[in-house]
């Protein structure tokens, strides 16, 4: 399977796997709780994510669009006031009256965050149709195995409490307390040092 940098004219793409992808994810559910609305939201959201990470690190999928992995570098994943001006807009027309709700667990997730450098996976997502065949696996080791070599950490959240199992597969490690969201869901921060 082949890794690659997504496109820019795969964005649309990109979102449509996503929220598919996301559709059942315990914390988009809280943030978008209208089943009949939340494709639409999410596509609106992981628009915004892509074009915030877009500069900060790299977005990788592969050669059919079955994934997608947005890694933030080092010291690059910290909100910025310029991402705040940007996200004004979408946030509202992703989460509606819940937008207060979502920018409270961004602020959580941001105050949870290690300090020290770090790769940052900050979003990945497998087309449904393509689970279990090796995607995720693949859009993970394109970074970690170039973290290994040269010396680097990575980070993530995990908001299903099933998924922690899979990233240690690949070395990552619950990392201290869980962040429970107010009125929410919880997340599980995972820390991985080079092997």
């Amino acid at each position: 399977m082949q890794i690659r940098a997504l496109r820019r004219d795969e964005i649309e793409p990109a979102c449509d796997l996503l929220a598919r992808a996301f559709w059942d994810d315990p914390l988009q559910m809280h943030l978008c709780p209208d089943p009949r609305s939340r494709y639409q939201r999410l596509r609106v959201l992981f628009r915004l994510d892509l074009a915030v990470m877009w500069p900060k690190g790299v977005i990788h999928t592969t050669d059919g669009l079955d994934g997608v992995a947005m890694w933030a570098a080092p010291r690059r994943w910290r909100t910025t006031p310029t991402d705040v001006c940007r996200s004004i807009i979408p946030v509202a027309r992703s989460f509606g009256r819940r937008a207060g709700v979502a920018l409270e667990a961004f602020r959580q997730m941001e105050a949870a965050h290690p300090r020290d450098p770090h790769w940052y996976l900050g979003t990945i997502g497998t087309d449904p149709g393509r689970s279990g065949r090796g995607v995720g696996t693949a859009l993970i080791e394109a970074v970690t195995d170039r973290l290994d070599r040269d010396g680097e950490a990575a980070y993530l959240e995990s908001s299903k409490f099933d998924n922690i199992a899979y990233y240690e597969r690949f070395g990552f490690e619950r990392l201290g307390d869980s962040v429970a969201l107010r009125d929410g869901p919880t997340l599980y921060p995972m820390w991985r040092d080079p092997r």
